[in-house]
């Protein structure tokens, strides 16, 4: 792992299909030195309607033992990744870890990360500026995520350890004063767990994807926004490099290739940013080179009608259907859409003008 790497706390933003999910791999692999299939070092989740602050941090949920119900504390995707980190400095290690956020606005972010919220303001030691406390079980959660073995006696957290068990604070202090002097970092995580708080470290990062098209998605605030680095990935557009894995995949219709993929690709944002006057945000209702994935080097027209047509329909020119009618029509013979089944009856003719259109 390379050693003083600078974390990273970044959002990657745009339309559907760019290769935001991609890019992160990039990043974890070049700039973190952490490939993103590895799970000692990466937690990974995604935002959704109904994810909560207890999916983030923990929960108790119940488990049968017997003919018993007890209540298990299962650490949240943050909880995992804080005591990997945690533990790693602990260790001496110079390796770095992940939280990897997909569909951050698809929940709703500022409720999910709670008071976690003020951990993201960092100072330049890549810590985090201030503390919060946590509650003895996120706390019981976080040890376990540590690989260490609380368990609760008489309502007091203890911390065994070979034949020995000690009360948590005595623990941390014993841990706390042992690595002070050769280890500060590890030091500081014991200091934290003595007084029952957490600080994001300088070896996690966190990165999250936004996929700009989604209009049911929850509203971002600046004070949450300004606490991220943002980067947006970019649409197709002409003159981009067609990606390697992209350049041999072709377009089938009826079993006969119809040309390049990206040549389709480049034509539907062509239309789109051509019709800019009717439709809002054209940055975000263009579609990226993955936006459609190709099967056996091909993609075939049956894909195009179950994704890409009613997308068009449904998202980039739901208000207005006429520039898609215009399209369509030629000097001696007007279309008009009254149905999506109308759209899909012309879905050849629509994707051989979009091809001539991408070539150009």
């Amino acid at each position: 792992m390379p050693e003083n790497i600078k974390p990273i706390q970044k959002i990657l933003f745009g339309s559907p299909g760019t290769g935001k999910s991609y890019q992160i791999r990039e990043i974890a692999r070049d700039k973190l030195g952490i490939p993103l299939d590895d799970t000692t070092h990466t937690v990974k989740t995604v935002f959704h309607p109904e994810y909560t602050y207890a999916d983030f941090m923990g929960k108790l949920l119940p488990l049968t033992q017997g003919n018993s119900v007890i209540y298990k504390f299962y650490p949240g995707h943050f909880i995992r990744i804080l005591g990997m980190a945690y533990q790693g400095l602990i260790d001496g290690k110079k390796d770095h870890y992940l939280l990897v956020i997909d569909e951050l606005n698809r929940g709703n972010a500022a409720a999910i990360f709670g008071t976690v919220f003020q951990l993201l303001d960092r100072e330049s030691d890549g810590w985090s500026s201030y503390e919060v406390d946590i509650s003895e079980m996120e706390l019981v959660g976080l040890l376990e995520a540590m690989d260490l073995k609380p368990i609760i006696q008489d309502g007091t957290i203890e911390i065994k350890e070979e034949n020995t068990k000690r009360p948590c604070e005595d623990f941390c202090k014993l841990k706390k004063d042992e690595l002070a002097s050769e280890n500060p970092d590890g030091s500081r995580v014991f200091s934290l767990l003595q007084q029952r708080r957490i600080n994001i470290p300088h070896n996690l990062s966190i990165l999250a994807t936004i996929n700009t098209s989604d209009e049911s998605i929850y509203y971002l605030d600046s004070a949450f926004k300004r606490r991220w680095d943002w980067e947006y990935v970019k649409a197709p557009v002409r003159d981009t490099s067609v990606p390697e894995k992209l350049g041999d995949v072709e377009l089938i219709i009826n079993g006969k290739s119809q040309g390049a993929w990206s040549d389709y690709i480049l034509g539907i944002n062509e239309l789109i940013k051509s019709n800019h006057q009717v439709i809002r945000r054209i940055e975000d209702k263009q579609i990226g080179w993955w936006f459609i994935k190709p099967e056996d080097n091909q993609v075939d027209l049956e894909q195009v009608k179950d994704k890409l047509m009613f997308y068009l329909w449904d998202s980039v020119f739901a208000r207005d259907k006429r520039p898609i009618e215009e399209f369509l029509s030629e000097s001696d013979k007007a279309v008009k859409l009254t149905a999506y089944s109308d759209f899909l009856d012309l879905m050849p003719e629509f994707m051989r003008k979009v091809g001539e259109l991408g070539k150009k």
